[in-house]
């Protein structure tokens, strides 16, 4: 066990982590020439594209260090975005240490934080590396001292690198021999092997990827996984190399994987803990919980015939992301189609480009909303997600939404858009702390449902993409909140309702009845589009009606002529108006996700 390095390494997106993690795979002869591609990491072609991590990774790698000892090094890969939060945590909790990485040219960033708070209080040994030092706008000096300052480190710690040309990878393989600590764990115990990652393979079901920390495991050994209670038999146990490398025996200390016929991944949840059946752990591994959606939004293929191809995708998608739920829901505007819920706004991206990337759905997603709890004028609580479930607002004593804390780190010019933008979105400051002579770094409370939305976006052009959010849910708190419909002639569009605070409900409202007027094509009579908060219009539109001249005819003669004929058009236009229905187009359901455009 003592030759035994388990790290992980912590950066903001973009930090260059995927490509210092190619370095050190080429440096310890864990991959080949032939091989070798940019991020190998990254096996989804969104992950390369956008240069992001959006599935964790474990790779075991052995190095031959200069005291002449061959040590085990396994790298415990991460994803950098805020909305796998839980999956961060886990997989730091498989790990003794962690390499840090700050980019040259950008600085520490408020995801940097997060995750590092986190390893610090897991007991992580940190490694401070400085990355990209080969780029002209390097200011290893100036990142340096920010590093000194968050960490509490000497300048000599501090390994500068470059992943792109290998610059400093030696020194810093030394470095995790030297500065991270071997496993602690004893192999005599009952087993326990924590979950922190896994996949599924359609020939051999669910691949769990597992630090051992008591004990050992066999091949053929019967095992618990203990929050689920369900047991199964280790077919095949082994180390995660490249290519997965079977093995007979995996003990404490040890990263590696299981496969045992699990036909689900809702049995083996992250985080959750194995076990022996011969040989119990007396109780599992602290931090367990659910991942709970905190972003719900409805989707709906645009051809209704699809509706039970993209059940089929969305069922596929789940075997490798057990965070995606969703069940089905009609809309009398668009079908049927499904409430799905996510982590988060990337993840809602992600699982809409792989529907229509690796299954050729063509989809419609409603706003995205958050979970409300509503206290009923009777003393019932309801958890409403959709705004279609809200009851109406004399039924209503209270209604309760998510709060998060936002940490906002943002070059110091930039202080007065993010805490205006931060103002109109409800949020309530909390302080500003300086990081360094330009940089800050500011915390606000603010309501979670105005976060989803465009938050992000606005906050990355106000500050000329500068800027970095981390946040964390805190409480839910009451709330003037209403639910917005949306009618044409006379009729709702469930699809188009929402849920706004009162205050902003109105300017909500008359911005979408002007957008639906341009987006809505003219009918044979006039269409009527008004917003309204239960009973009470707040703001009404027209789209005029297309009118064939019916007195052209009538040259000269009696005005009578004329408005005989023109009466007698009104009335077919009334008659039509009674059987008629509003076709409403794509553009207008997507008109409402880019509300702040014009």
């Amino acid at each position: 066990m003592k030759n035994i390095r388990n790290f992980c390494i912590i950066a903001h997106i973009d930090h260059g982590k995927s490509t210092l993690a190619d370095r050190l795979l080429e440096r310890t002869g864990a991959i080949t020439e032939r091989e070798m591609h940019e991020q190998v990491l990254d096996d989804m072609d969104l992950e390369r594209e956008r240069g992001i991590t959006i599935k964790s990774h474990a790779i075991k790698m052995d190095y031959k260090a200069t005291d002449g000892q061959v040590y085990d090094f396994n790298l415990i890969d991460t994803p950098g975005h805020v909305d796998f939060a839980y999956e961060v945590s886990r997989a730091l909790k498989a790990c003794e240490g962690a390499l840090l990485i700050v980019d040259a040219t950008q600085g520490v960033e408020a995801q940097t934080i997060s995750n590092l708070y986190q390893a610090i209080d897991q007991n992580l040994e940190i490694i401070p590396v400085i990355n990209k030092i080969d780029l002209p706008g390097a200011d290893v000096e100036g990142m340096s001292q920010q590093v000194i300052d968050l960490i509490g480190c000497t300048r000599e710690e501090i390994i500068p690198v470059s992943g792109k040309t290998g610059e400093g990878v030696d020194e810093l393989l030394e470095e995790i021999v030297l500065r991270v600590p071997p496993p602690t764990g004893d192999p005599e115990k009952p087993l326990k092997a924590l979950i922190f990652d896994s996949i599924f393979n359609v020939y051999r079901g669910s691949v769990v990827y597992v630090r051992i920390m008591d004990g050992k495991l066999r091949t053929g050994e019967k095992i618990r996984f203990m929050a689920t209670q369900r047991d199964y038999e280790a077919d095949e146990i082994g180390f995660l190399r490249l290519k997965p490398t079977p093995a007979k025996e995996i003990s404490a200390g040890q990263v590696g994987y299981i496969i045992g016929n699990v036909k689900t991944l809702e049995d083996t949840k992250v985080g959750d803990t194995v076990t022996s059946v011969a040989n119990m752990a007396p109780e599992p591994i602290p931090g367990y919980k659910d991942v709970k959606p905190k972003v719900f939004s409805g989707i709906y293929p645009t051809n209704t015939e699809d509706f039970e191809s993209l059940r089929a995708a969305l069922n596929k998608l789940q075997l490798n992301d057990a965070s995606l739920q969703f069940v089905p829901e009609t809309s009398a505007a668009l079908g049927f189609g499904f409430r799905a819920g996510f982590l988060g706004m990337l993840h809602m991206e992600i699982i809409q480009e792989r529907l229509d990337r690796e299954f050729g759905m063509d989809i419609i997603t409603t706003v995205p909303n958050v979970e409300y709890i509503i206290e009923t004028v009777d003393g019932k609580e309801l958890i409403v997600d959709n705004p279609t479930d809200m009851p109406p607002p004399g039924k209503i004593n209270q209604v309760r939404e998510p709060y998060i804390k936002a940490q906002i780190i943002t070059p110091s010019e930039y202080i007065g858009q993010v805490m205006k933008l931060c103002q109109d979105k409800r949020g309530v400051y909390v302080n500003t702390m300086y990081l360094d002579a330009k940089r800050v770094d500011i915390t606000y409370e603010l309501p979670l449902a105005e976060i989803v939305f465009d938050f992000y976006d606005k906050l990355k052009s106000q500050t000329r993409g500068y800027a970095s959010l981390d946040y964390d849910l805190i409480d839910n708190r009451p709330g003037q909140l209403v639910k917005l419909d949306i009618l044409l002639n006379g009729d709702p569009v469930d699809a188009l309702s929402c849920i706004v605070h009162r205050d902003k409900a109105y300017e909500w409202g008359k911005r979408l009845c002007g957008k639906l007027r341009k987006l809505i094509p003219r009918q044979m009579y006039e269409v009527i589009i008004q917003a309204a908060i239960g009973a009470k219009v707040i703001s009404r539109d027209t789209v005029r009606a297309l009118r064939k001249d019916v007195t052209a005819k009538c040259y000269g003669g009696d005005i009578t002529r004329k408005r005989k004929l023109l009466e007698k058009q009104k009335e077919g236009k009334k008659r039509m108006k009674q059987v008629g229905t509003v076709e409403i187009p794509q553009e207008a359901f997507l008109a409402v996700l880019s509300m702040d455009d014009d």
